[in-house]
């Protein structure tokens, strides 16, 4: 799944299990973060544009599902949000269902355009090889099941949003949850606090 929809799906989680905007955010962000090791894809554009050769995604693809889509990652990830957080052990224990809801998801709909070009889970990476996972069904990334949940989930959180006044949009700052909130309510014609 994309990593819009992952944010979205975590946040969805997160404003039903949290009592505080900070937990709510970094159980959020504990749903997104497995795509950090996605980020060699940076290196890869500024190598190939520094050096003008091809470019390969040798560091996207070398590491990405590896360092951050498994267990370890899992648990390294959930025990440094959780320092952060009012509520330790319930932020700890819900940041691990985010971000095996992430694992699920990209087992479920990250399929490239080829059929045979699943991606697998590979649960104990970077520690051990075993086990890897996949799911034969897996739908395409960009599959009318992927575009649908998405849009069940958007409509999910836009109606939260307008409830509760705070949106997925907290996580680039109070401000613009704010801006954010605000259009939504004016829009669906809901009375502005």
């Amino acid at each position: 799944m994309s990593p819009l929809a992952h944010l979205v799906g975590s946040w969805l989680v997160a404003v039903a299990t949290t009592t505080n905007p900070r937990d709510r955010k970094l159980v959020t962000l504990a749903g997104v973060l497995p795509d950090a090791d996605g980020l060699g894809a940076v290196v890869d554009v500024v190598g190939s544009a520094i050096s003008g050769k091809e470019n390969s995604f040798h560091y996207y693809q070398q590491y990405h599902h590896i360092l951050l889509h498994g267990w370890p990652g899992a648990i390294a990830v959930s025990v440094v949000l959780m320092f952060f957080a009012r509520q330790h052990w319930r932020v700890f224990l819900l940041c691990l269902l985010t971000f095996h809801l992430h694992l699920l998801c990209d087992l479920v709909g990250s399929r490239g355009p080829d059929y045979g070009d699943f991606w697998p889970i590979c649960y104990s990476e970077p520690l051990f090889r075993h086990p890897i996972w996949f799911w034969k069904h897996q739908w395409r990334l960009d599959g009318w099941q992927n575009l649908t949940l998405f849009a069940l989930w958007l409509a999910a959180a836009l109606w939260l949003a307008v409830k509760r006044g705070h949106s997925f949009v907290e996580m680039l700052g109070e401000r613009a949850d704010k801006i954010f909130v605000q259009a939504l309510r004016k829009w669906f014609r809901q009375p502005v606090p």
